[in-house]
């Protein structure tokens, strides 16, 4: 029994190193989608690797960044007003000419069963970014400074 105990461990310690390069092996948030931005309709956002919040309190914890196609896939917080626990596919693009708004985002799918619906929603249109968000425009972003939030 100590000798199978001791394989066991000998195994995890092998393969710790393995898990941990899958997991920064990961595909991150590009660099111009990462901090604090406010779009056409004066919302705020912050974005990071693992989380995008809508100010004041709707918060998308991101499973899953697909910069190569341009989109991520995230589970809706459950404290969310609306759509709580469901699954959200935002596509994103940069822009030229627009500046200060150097990309945009469109909500492809926001209140999806599970993370595959909702990545398998098919892509916004980025070739029409005035109407290619379910007929919408594409929410143009551009970087801000937010101020400190105060602690509880």
């Amino acid at each position: 029994m100590k000798t199978a105990g001791k394989m066991r461990l000998l195994v995890l310690v092998l393969l710790f190193p393995v898990f941990a390069i899958a997991q920064n092996n990961k595909p991150k948030a590009p660099d111009f989608t990462q901090g604090s931005f406010t779009d056409d309709y004066k919302i705020t956002y912050t974005i990071n690797d693992t989380l995008w919040i809508q100010h004041p309190n709707a918060k998308y914890h991101i499973i899953k960044w697909n910069p190569e196609k341009q989109y991520l896939v995230a589970r809706n917080d459950i404290g969310n007003k609306s759509d709580g626990n469901k699954y959200t596919r935002i596509d994103y693009m940069t822009f030229t000419g627009m500046e200060p708004y150097l990309w945009g985002f469109c909500l492809t799918a926001y209140d999806a069963e599970t993370d595959k619906i909702a990545e398998e929603t098919a892509a916004a249109d980025r070739q029409n970014p005035k109407k290619g968000c379910n007929g919408y425009p594409f929410s143009r972003m551009r970087k801000i400074e937010l101020p400190p939030h105060p602690k509880n």
